[in-house]
């Protein structure tokens, strides 16, 4: 169905007003909403409001339209491509100017611990989803050949494990029904998006969360500490000057992370199609993602500046500045979230549902074991089922200073994302077969 407003400069528009909607009414003190946001995080609310916006038609990510000639002509927005693009890799090396290093490391092995206990999650999640579904409806898990749902869902698993890159590898490894494969990106918008948010809600109850898990956050509010008292010592009230700076900072760099990025991803695509074993080929298909190579890139060239005067610019504002383009990308992300989705196909919605839920009680179980605070719980998960897209927007909630944690974590997918993801789909061709 083609959405009220298509073009870009007005679903912009729509979408910056509902950001300051939210804003606004997050900063009244008195009245109904203090006791809102008490309940509801304002990065939710960022989230949720495109989402229903897309659910009721206003805008959209996408729709089809017939042209002159009776034909049917698919349409998009390009908000979302420029966010992801444009926006969050500056928004990163703007947040990553004041780190510190040395602190991230000192965080412990207990964010690794996190990440692979979310990867494991994936991995297991999908087959044991398969067999009880299988109880209650088997057709739903079922098909011949090419039109096997497993085969479908290796495609989730590359996703949830790594990212787009994984995603695309598993669908040529395992050759799924090219007219069904939409069906399991809706399946994956779907799911990856409604974690996202209960993630966010969890965010607004993290220190409830970490009291019950018997958390120690000691490292990390001494990194935030460690950030907050830097940014009071070079403080300053930020002139045109400071911002244009900030701004050349960051889109400098983005736009050599992309001229670096098209290089690279075309040399190593080249590199690995050479690859004699097909296995291998597989395993390394993520070095050909040109986005892999931007976040990557931004990353580096952030950390490598926040040694330099650079990481002074946080006196200035430039994780506020970073900030601002991470809500902007939220804004997109939610607008990508048709809630009527989740009705179009419930069997494999209910796979879904199934195979997130066994990856957060398993989280849940080892943070508990091992005093995890909740942090690590959120961006362990988002890393894996979410990539490098949405791993920083989630980790900066929870202070700006914390973003880059979210970004390595997601750089681990990228590069175990495929194996993992072969290793869950020889456990779901089995379960199929049970």
């Amino acid at each position: 169905m083609k959405p009220i407003f298509t073009n870009d400069a007005i679903v912009f528009g729509i979408l910056m007003l509902s950001l300051g909607f939210v804003f606004y009414t997050e900063s009244l003190k008195t009245g109904f909403w203090p006791k809102f946001y008490k309940i509801v995080p304002g990065l939710f609310m960022a989230y949720f409001i495109p989402a229903i916006f897309t659910t009721f038609g206003v805008i959209s990510p996408e729709w089809k339209t017939t042209n002159a000639a009776g034909e049917i002509v698919s349409n998009s927005s390009q908000l979302y491509y420029v966010a992801s693009r444009f926006l969050l890799p500056a928004a990163l090396v703007l947040m990553t100017l004041s780190i510190d290093l040395k602190a991230i490391f000192n965080l412990g092995s207990k964010a690794l611990i996190m990440f692979f206990t979310g990867t494991v999650g994936v991995i297991i999640g999908g087959p044991l989803a398969i067999l009880l579904i299988s109880i209650f409806s088997p057709e739903t898990v079922g098909g011949a050949d090419f039109d096997a749902v497993w085969r479908g869902l290796s495609t989730l698993a590359g996703s949830w494990i790594g990212g787009g890159a994984n995603q695309t590898a598993m669908l040529e490894i395992y050759k799924y029904n090219p007219a069904k494969y939409g069906g399991m990106v809706i399946v994956d918008i779907v799911i990856a998006n409604v974690w996202m948010a209960i993630l966010l809600i969890g965010i607004g109850k993290k220190d409830k969360i970490n009291k019950w898990l018997k958390a120690d956050t000691t490292a990390i509010e001494e990194l935030k500490e460690k950030v907050i008292d830097f940014t009071q010592k070079v403080k300053k009230n930020p002139t045109l000057t400071d911002f244009m700076i900030m701004l050349a900072i960051g889109f400098g760099t983005v736009g050599f992370g992309h001229f670096s990025a098209k290089y690279l991803s075309a040399f190593f695509s080249d590199f690995v199609a050479a690859i004699d074993s097909q296995t291998w080929r597989n395993v390394f298909s993520f070095l050909g993602s040109s986005f892999f190579w931007l976040i990557s890139i931004s990353t580096i060239i952030a950390i490598l500046l926040s040694y330099t005067k650079a990481k002074n610019y946080e006196g200035a504002g430039a994780s506020k500045l970073g900030s601002i383009f991470i809500y902007i990308l939220v804004a997109t992300i939610g607008m990508k979230m048709d809630l009527n989705q989740a009705f179009e196909n419930p069997g494999l919605i209910a796979i879904g549902i199934v195979w997130m839920t066994i990856h957060a009680i398993l989280l849940i179980i080892v943070a508990k074991i091992i005093r995890a605070p909740y942090f690590f719980l959120a961006v362990g998960s988002q890393a894996n089922v979410g990539g490098a897209a949405s791993a920083p927007i989630v980790a900066q909630a929870f202070h700006p200073s914390l973003a880059t944690v979210g970004v390595l974590l997601a750089v681990f997918g990228y590069a175990i994302g495929t194996v993992g993801a072969i290793l869950c789909t020889i456990l779901m061709e089995l379960a199929s077969t049970i």
